[in-house]
C-alpha cells in the first residue's frame, strides 16, 4: 500500500511542486485548496500519468465548518493519512503596525494559523489511533526574525514555529514525526498576493538575485519524509545563496 499524503494549499507554488514530486515517488495524493477547477485538473494530470491515486477537497482552510466535512467525508480507503503537509499560508499586506489593514491581519491570522490547526485537529486522531504519522508544518524564516512591516506575518509564522514545537512534544509518545520546515525567499506567487496582484512590486522583491523555487522546497520535503523511521528532522531552515537571513540579501548590480 503507498503511503497517503494530505497536502494543503496544493494548488500553486510549495504545494503544487510538493504534489508532483510526491506523485513521481509513488504517494497517493490528498490535495486541497479553494480553486475547484485547478484541483480537477492537476488530479486528472497526475492520474493519466502515474500510478498515482488523487483524491480532491475544496475549501476554504478559514472556514472550521468546511474543513470538519472534508475531512469527515473522506472515504473509508482515503482514511489511513499517513502525512500531513501544513503549506496553506499566505501573507497579506506590507504596512507598518500603525497603519495596517485589520481585513488583512485577520486573513493571515486566519489562514496561517487557525486553518493549520483545524486542518491538525481533524487529522491527527486518526494517526494516534495508528502510532504512526509525520507532520511537515511548512512556517518561514519570518517565524525566525522579525522584520520592518511584516508584524503580523511574522507573528502568525512565530505561531506556526510554537505549534510545530508543541506538536513534537505532545504527540512523541504516540509515534508521530513533527517537523517545521522554514524557507526564506521562495518565487511562487506569495508575493503577488501579499501585494494583491501588483506583479512589479512582486517581481521587485527578488530582483538581482536567484531566489528558492518551489521545488527547492518540495525536494527537502521529499528528503524530510524518507529518512529511517527512527529519524526524525524537527526543523530546516533553507534560504537562497544570495540571502543569509531576513535583513541581509546580496542583490547583483543593487
Amino acid at each position: 500500500m503507498k503511503n497517503i499524503a494530505l497536502i494543503t494549499g496544493a494548488t500553486s507554488g510549495i504545494g503544487e511542486a510538493t504534489m508532483r514530486l510526491l506523485a513521481e515517488n509513488h504517494f497517493d495524493l490528498i490535495i486541497t485548496g479553494r480553486r475547484a477547477e485547478r484541483l480537477e485538473v492537476l488530479k486528472k494530470e497526475i492520474t493519466d500519468t502515474s500510478d498515482v491515486h488523487v483524491l480532491t477537497r475544496c475549501f476554504d482552510i478559514r472556514n472550521r465548518d468546511e474543513v470538519s466535512s472534508a475531512i469527515s467525508s473522506i472515504p473509508s480507503e482515503w482514511q489511513h493519512i499517513d502525512i500531513l503537509i501544513n503549506n496553506a499560508g499566505l501573507a497579506a499586506g506590507f504596512d507598518t503596525i500603525q497603519e495596517g489593514n485589520i481585513d488583512d491581519w485577520e486573513q493571515m491570522i486566519d489562514t496561517n494559523v487557525k486553518g493549520l490547526l483545524y486542518i491538525s485537529r481533524a487529522v491527527i486522531p486518526g494517526m494516534i489511533e495508528r502510532k504512526k504519522g509525520h507532520i511537515i508544518n511548512i512556517s518561514s524564516t519570518a517565524g525566525k526574525e522579525v522584520y520592518a512591516k511584516g508584524n503580523v506575518y511574522c507573528a502568525t509564522k512565530h505561531a506556526v514555529d510554537a505549534i510545530n514545537k508543541a506538536m513534537r512534544i505532545d504527540l512523541l509518545e504516540h509515534g508521530i514525526k513533527v517537523t517545521s520546515i522554514n524557507p526564506g525567499m521562495v518565487e511562487t506567487e506569495f508575493s503577488v498576493v501579499r501585494f494583491k496582484g501588483n506583479k512589479e512590486k512582486a517581481d521587485h522583491v527578488y530582483s538581482g538575485l536567484d531566489p528558492l523555487r518551489g521545488n527547492d522546497i518540495a525536494e527537502i520535503i521529499l528528503f524530510t519524509l524518507t529518512r529511517p523511521a527512527h529519524v526524525n528532522l524537527n526543523e530546516i531552515i533553507i534560504t537562497p545563496a544570495a540571502q543569509a537571513n531576513s535583513f541581509y540579501i546580496y542583490r547583483k548590480n543593487q
